[in-house]
């Protein structure tokens, strides 16, 4: 059986950091509100949009309209400001040959798809999980889980590739194997205390994991 691997997107496979900033500065500035340094918006990259704008300052009963504000001006810009990381399309390409591809994101599940679209690299996937489709988001195991009810699989061949310990807490939950990369929201420092495998970009990831899987042959 071939191997799973599921990535993250935000510091994994994209950058959009540029769409994010100015998706939460609209938000801000909708309601009147002081809008948070870059550094403290991107601080909280990874996490849900709802508990990014909580840690943000915004009261808990306004959260839903700040996060309205942001999918309604993401949604038109995020194509336009997101790039592919290096590597990342040799990376994907590279493990389509040998293993069956899963997209696992805490990012709106439609705009995703939009971005891989937009970015040629939706085919490669066989599934995708978003926000919208699990109750518990990452660190918890449910959208790895949910991801590989959809995909046959063998959980002993099944890896994630994320750049936060959220990505790698939520394989460690689902008891599956894990590359951390220092290309997103992280430091090394950080995913230290939480991988015991590092690499610096995606691909670096994926020719791991193809090592890997020679190993078992």
């Amino acid at each position: 059986m071939k191997p799973v691997i599921l990535f993250d997107l935000d510091g994994t496979v994209i950058d959009s950091t540029e769409a994010i900033l100015d998706g939460f500065r609209v938000a801000f500035e909708s309601f009147g509100g002081d809008v948070p340094s870059d550094e403290e918006i991107k601080n909280e990259v990874g996490h849900t949009l709802e508990d990014m704008f909580l840690t943000l300052g915004v009261a808990k009963e306004r959260v839903d309209e700040y996060v309205h504000a942001y999918k309604m001006h993401y949604r038109v810009i995020s194509c336009e400001k997101t790039v592919l990381l290096d590597g990342a399309k040799e990376a994907i390409e590279e493990a389509s040959s040998f293993a069956t591809l899963g997209v696992v994101t805490t990012k709106t599940g439609e705009y995703s798809r939009i971005l891989l679209e937009h970015l040629g690299l939706m085919h490669y996937f066989s599934v995708l999980i978003g926000r919208e489709d699990v109750q518990n988001p990452k660190p918890h195991k449910e959208p790895i889980l949910k991801a590989l009810g959809k995909l046959e699989h063998d959980r002993s061949k099944t890896w994630m590739i994320g750049d936060t310990c959220m990505d790698i807490e939520s394989a460690k939950n689902a008891e599956v194997h894990y590359v951390a990369v220092t290309s997103g929201y992280a430091t090394l420092e950080m995913l230290q205390k939480c991988s015991t495998f590092i690499t610096t970009n995606v691909h670096e990831a994926v020719k791991h994991i193809k090592k890997s899987d020679e190993n078992y042959k």
